[in-house]
């Protein structure tokens, strides 16, 4: 900028802005309800919710990271233990739950592969397809057949019967 500036041309706003002056006594209204409205609703309001965000600041809680302790299995439950007896129902459950969701995020994952190559997706996606028939295969050898209304009970016994089946097979190839 050039050293001999024109001040008229560029005049400078005025420093302080002048006060209003009052062309009544009487108070405003609108001032002294909103004066009242913060002591008698606001205040309150507003200690009570940072009262209630403390506490709760003190104790956190984080629902979806909820870890539930491992109960014994239906078969370690002693005769006429009923708690123990739904307790394991209870992780039961969790657990098909839990395997359910494996299942589909391994489901998911093997159709954003196929989405993916495209045409070459048998063998870009042969790891994820072998994954996925490992984990339908343990899944159903787990928890099929049992049906919409399967507990613990009966898989507890689809797995006995699984299992002497096999040792039976293994005792006829031995012979």
């Amino acid at each position: 900028m050039p050293e001999d500036s024109d001040w008229e041309a560029y005049k400078v706003p005025p420093t302080r802005t002048p006060v209003s002056e009052r062309t009544t006594s009487v108070p405003n209204p609108v001032a002294f309800f909103q004066t009242v409205f913060n002591y008698v609703v606001d205040a309150p309001v507003t200690f009570v919710r940072e009262w209630i965000e403390r506490q709760q600041a003190k104790n956190k809680y984080y629902y979806y990271h909820q870890k539930f302790r491992r109960v014994p299995d239906l078969s370690e439950c002693l005769e006429g233990d009923y708690l123990c007896f739904f307790e394991a129902e209870a992780q039961w459950r969790r657990d098909r739950m839990v395997d359910q969701e494996i299942v589909e995020i391994v489901r998911e994952r093997l159709g954003a592969c196929k989405q993916r190559e495209g045409p070459n997706q048998f063998q870009n996606c042969a790891k994820e397809a072998e994954l996925l028939a490992q984990v339908t295969k343990a899944y159903q050898d787990r928890y099929g057949d049992l049906g919409v209304h399967g507990n613990a009970r009966t898989c507890l016994m689809k797995q006995k019967h699984r299992m002497m089946e096999e040792r039976k097979a293994q005792a006829n190839a031995s012979q």
